[in-house]
């Protein structure tokens, strides 16, 4: 008995074991099975619940399962179970496309990935975050959230979390408390306008963020927002309303820096420094004329670089990007260098201008005082290169031009300001100071005859910059013009800084000559050569309206003698005319001459058969001739005229 044991346990081993591994793996499709919910289609580690109209999260999910689809459905919050939670094995959650109206809570406790972009989201609570610890990618884009709505410190609940995507919300501020490891985030498309120095005191481990299509102006960055940020890769500030790019930017790891499509004017000759490691800047659709020597310095690693539609002004101070285009490798792309001003360079390419082609003005005008002002072109004006001389009318006060400080040291620092007519509505400013300046305020006032000002006006320019040009001004105005120094935070200086005079710009000129020789030698290279054209059309315009005059009379003259040699008429006496007619015209033609009608088909004889010609002289003497006649011809004359004298057949 014990033998016949052992022989069927070894043969009932024998004959199992190589089905095992089969006869387990239905057992877990079985188990899987009947984890699935009915409204549901399972499929190894999938659950496909999408765009099935489901109002809440199915009951039934079972562990096993990696990936839950869930989107495309009308699952509001009050449709997610408690047992949800409990799933451990769900990784990724796709719940975009439904109607959400807050952070969902129970969710599955172990979700790495979170898809929630397309709902109606207005508010995120710490708790709902709270239970996430494992979340590393969020993604709430084109939602309603604002940031009053976002619960403070909710974002650093979620402490695994490396990627957050919040574009196409309400946000008015950058949220605070961001989680510590945060590596990605995107902020576009909201209506930021501020950005607190603390904002991303936390993040410091942050590569990529973007903050595209906000209300960003320069005074919305507080200073020194970005420069901790030592591991960011990629800083994105496109279609803002910035002027100028923000100061103090990471440039450790820094590669990718785009300020496309916002108000720059200038670029300070320090905002790229440090930048070792940028390999692409874009610039492109702003308003910039001109570059201050030295800005693309410290881009040795530049390979990309795009300025397209700026308003580049060809003149001397863009000499040096010629040499610096010229001297790059091929191995660095730049595209967008195109002459905007003046006319005769539009549409050239600033590398193919020659030093030639750009003329410059003296370096320096000297001063009455000794003192020198550099004649900089400027990134908001084009500065002409054309002799500049003083108003001869202008009395300024000593302390209108000398500004005077007393400081802890005995030395006294100034503020020189000099003004300079250009024509007869521009004025060009020019300054020198002997302090550091971060950047000038210019403002300036047509001032009326109570002596009350117009619409001030105003512009602030780099402290590099050593003038300014004003144009459209007035002529035989008077302005009052002010330069007003900046400190390092870009705050207005003590009032004892500002420097404020008046001037009047030089009356209008009625000689056109002058007027022409005013306007520059690139005006007149444009007029002269035009001028000779247009008097020569002039003339020949002329000649041609004559002739055609000529020949039109000519035609007429023709036309009227033609009429009173061949003329007919109806109504005159009855023995001045003879009546021809066929059968089918019985028409009476009364002719003042004498007329043969001659037959052109005798056979079938009509009315458009007959050509008819004079046999008299038109002035009315009597040549008798006869009137050939054909076959089956007759004729005959009425009342006292001869009887060859009308015919009639």
């Amino acid at each position: 008995m014990e033998s016949q044991w052992r022989w069927w346990s070894k043969d009932w081993r024998s004959y199992v074991g190589p089905w095992l591994p089969l006869l387990l793996g239905l057992h877990l499709h079985w188990s899987r099975a009947s984890n699935c919910p009915e409204e549901c289609r399972c499929d190894r580690t999938f659950i496909y619940c999408n765009e099935r109209s489901l109002t809440s999260v199915p009951l039934g999910i079972g562990e096993g399962y990696k990936t839950l689809y869930l989107h495309n459905n009308q699952i509001s919050n009050a449709g997610f179970p408690l047992e949800l939670h409990h799933v451990s094995s769900v990784e990724t959650v796709y719940l975009y496309g439904n109607q959400l109206e807050e952070f969902p809570i129970n969710l599955p406790k172990n979700v790495r990935v979170l898809h929630l972009q397309e709902n109606n989201i207005q508010t995120i609570s710490r708790a709902a975050l709270a239970q996430l610890l494992w979340l590393e990618e969020l993604h709430l884009d084109d939602n309603s959230i604002s940031t009053v709505g976002v619960e403070e410190g909710a974002f650093r609940e979620a402490v695994s979390l490396k990627m957050l995507f919040l574009t196409k919300n309400h946000l008015s501020s950058v949220p605070l408390g961001l989680p510590d490891d945060l590596k990605e985030l995107r902020l576009d498309e909201n209506r930021i306008a501020v950005i607190a120095e603390e904002a991303f005191r936390n993040v410091t481990r942050i590569e990529r963020l973007l903050l595209d299509g906000n209300l960003l102006t320069d005074e919305g960055i507080a200073p020194g927002t970005f420069q901790d940020l030592l591991t960011l890769r990629e800083l994105s500030l496109a279609r803002n309303s910035l002027t100028y790019p923000p100061p103090f930017l990471p440039g450790e790891v820094l590669i990718k820096l785009n300020f496309q499509d916002n108000l720059l004017n200038r670029i300070p000759v320090r905002a790229f420094a440090g930048l070792h490691k940028l390999q692409r800047l874009d610039i492109s659709n702003n308003q910039l004329q001109s570059l201050n020597q030295g800005a693309f310095d410290d881009l040795v690693s530049l390979r990309q670089l795009s300025v397209r539609n700026n308003l580049w002004l060809c003149d001397c101070s863009i000499r040096w990007v010629v040499s610096w285009l010229k001297s790059l490798t091929s191995s660095v792309n730049v595209r967008g260098f195109m002459c905007h001003t003046p006319e005769r360079f539009r549409g050239m390419s600033i590398r193919e201008l020659g030093a030639e082609l750009v003329l410059c003005p003296p370096p320096h005008t000297p001063a009455a005082d000794g003192s020198s002002f550099t004649d900089s072109p400027l990134n908001s004006q084009y500065v002409s290169s054309t002799s500049r001389q003083p108003l001869p009318t202008i009395a300024t006060p000593p302390s209108h031009t000398t500004r005077t400080k007393q400081p802890l040291d005995p030395q006294r620092e100034t503020l020189q300001v000099r003004f300079s007519s250009l024509n007869d509505s521009a004025i060009h400013v020019g300054w020198v100071a002997a302090f550091p300046v971060t950047a000038y305020k210019v403002t300036w006032a047509r001032m009326g005859p109570s002596l009350t000002g117009d619409t001030v006006r105003e512009r602030i320019v780099g402290g590099d910059h050593r003038g300014i040009r004003l144009d459209n001004l007035e002529p035989k105005s008077t302005y009052r013009i002010c330069v007003i120094p900046l400190d390092a935070f870009n705050n207005y200086r003590p009032k004892d800084d500002t420097v404020c005079t008046e001037t009047v710009t030089t009356p209008s000129s009625p000689n056109p000559d002058k007027d022409k020789k005013s306007s520059g030698p690139e005006q007149a290279l444009q007029q002269e050569p035009s001028s000779p054209l247009l008097l020569a059309g002039l003339i020949v315009g002329a000649v041609v309206v004559v002739l055609v005059v000529l020949f039109c009379v000519f035609c007429w003259h023709v036309h009227k003698e033609s009429r009173s040699r061949w003329k007919y008429n109806r109504g005159r006496r009855k023995d001045e005319y003879c009546e021809a007619g066929t059968r089918k015209d019985s028409s009476v033609l009364e002719m003042t001459e004498t007329f043969q009608i001659v037959s052109l088909n005798n056979e079938h004889v009509l009315k458009a058969d007959f050509h008819i010609r004079p046999i008299y002289t038109p002035n009315g003497g009597i040549g008798l001739r006869d009137c050939p006649l054909g076959i089956n011809s007759t004729f005959y004359c009425r009342n006292n005229v001869q009887e060859a004298d009308l015919c009639r057949t």
